[in-house]
């Protein structure tokens, strides 16, 4: 992992997306498909035709070591995509983790081989292998256009893009948040509420205690 992605990497996806400016989620219900897995790195981008994943036999291939493929499946989000063998192969060219907007399937041995999937939930529906679609090629999954080598970055809360000509501006704005963030747990340390850490109390007009 290069220098400018362990820094992203040492931010949580929530602090992202908010350095960001409320942009770069995907979907709420992908998720690391064992808690603890997280994800960084460049995107190499898939577009399948729905139950179709021949595709994603070429992108393990093609992409670059330290890539992460990130996939979206036009709409078909219950097929089961991505199992134990594309898992195998793509460790072998060095991908670093999976993000599909569908399914995978044979979760225990994907996790018995240590690799970050991050998917819509479980399928053991099948795919067939008819190759139309994209690689390398922008995709947008959910309300985010992800092109190839923006930064994808995946914790338990989820997967959040940060474009890759924003990288150097969005670690400003997270250290910023998170320096925030410190003081405030500090003043909530010193028995204050958040009504009047942020001056809501005042600013709203709402009683910042209960009168007793």
């Amino acid at each position: 992992m290069n220098d400018t992605y362990k820094k992203l990497s040492d931010f949580g996806t929530a602090t992202l997306h908010e350095a960001m400016g409320r942009k770069g989620n995907l979907p709420h219900n992908i998720k690391p498909i064992n808690a603890s897995m997280k994800l960084c790195g460049p995107a190499y981008t898939v577009r399948l035709k729905p139950y179709n994943n021949i595709l994603l036999h070429q992108a393990y291939a093609y992409a670059e070591e330290g890539q992460i493929i990130i996939v979206d499946c036009q709409g078909g989000v219950d097929g089961g995509y991505w199992g134990d063998l594309l898992t195998l192969g793509a460790q072998q060219f060095g991908v670093k983790g999976l993000v599909i907007d569908g399914c995978v399937r044979d979760a225990d041995e994907i996790e018995e081989l240590n690799f970050p999937v991050f998917s819509r939930g479980l399928s053991v529906r099948g795919t067939g292998k008819d190759i139309e679609g994209s690689l390398n090629e922008t995709i947008t999954i959910g309300s985010v256009d992800i092109q190839p080598g923006d930064i994808i970055v995946g914790d338990r809360d989820g997967v959040v893009v940060v474009p890759k000509d924003e990288i150097e501006v969005t670690i400003e704005k997270a250290i910023s948040r998170e320096e925030k963030e410190a003081f405030v747990r500090q003043e909530l340390l010193k028995g204050k509420n958040s009504l009047e850490i942020y001056n809501w109390g005042e600013k709203y007009n709402i009683p910042t205690r209960k009168d007793t």
